[in-house]
C-alpha cells in the first residue's frame, strides 16, 4: 500500500504490511503464521530504531482501535500514513533474495562449525587411544 490511508479501513492493510515486512526482516513468526502488528512490536520491535519503533507502536495501537469505528474516524490518517511511508521504506530495502543468502549462509557456517567440532571429537578420541 503506498497511497496515503483515506479512511481508517485503511489502517489495517497498512499494521498488516509493517507486520509481514517486519516477520520477513527480524524473524518473530513461525512458518505460516501472520502475527498482528502489536504482537510483532512486542516481539521484535526492539530490533526498530527509537523513532521507528514509536511510530510502529502508534500504528499498532491505531490498527486496535480501528475495530471500533466510531473512534477510528478521529485517527490522524496523515500522520498514521507518514509513519507507515517510514516504515516501510526502514524494512523494505533489504530484498527478499538477501535474506534467503542471509540463511544460507548462516546454515552453511552451523555445518561447517558442527563438522569443524566433529573432526576435533576424533582427534581427541585417536589420541586418547593412542593412534596418534
Amino acid at each position: 500500500m503506498t497511497r496515503p490511508a483515506q479512511s481508517f479501513e485503511d489502517i489495517g492493510p497498512m499494521a498488516d504490511e509493517v507486520a509481514r515486512l517486519m516477520a520477513a526482516r527480524f524473524g518473530g513468526a513461525r512458518r505460516g503464521e501472520r502475527p498482528p502488528l502489536h504482537v510483532m512490536v512486542r516481539r521484535r520491535g526492539a530490533a526498530l530504531p527509537g523513532k521507528l519503533r514509536k511510530h510502529a507502536r502508534r500504528l499498532a495501537e491505531a490498527d486496535r482501535i480501528s475495530a471500533q469505528p466510531r473512534i477510528a474516524r478521529q485517527q490522524d490518517l496523515a500522520a498514521l500514513s507518514r509513519a507507515h511511508a517510514a516504515l516501510v521504506g526502514h524494512l523494505q530495502p533489504l530484498g527478499e533474495l538477501s535474506r534467503w543468502q542471509g540463511r544460507a549462509i548462516g546454515f552453511a557456517a552451523s555445518v561447517a562449525f558442527g563438522l569443524l567440532v566433529l573432526a576435533a571429537l576424533i582427534v581427541w578420541i585417536m589420541v586418547r587411544r593412542g593412534h596418534l
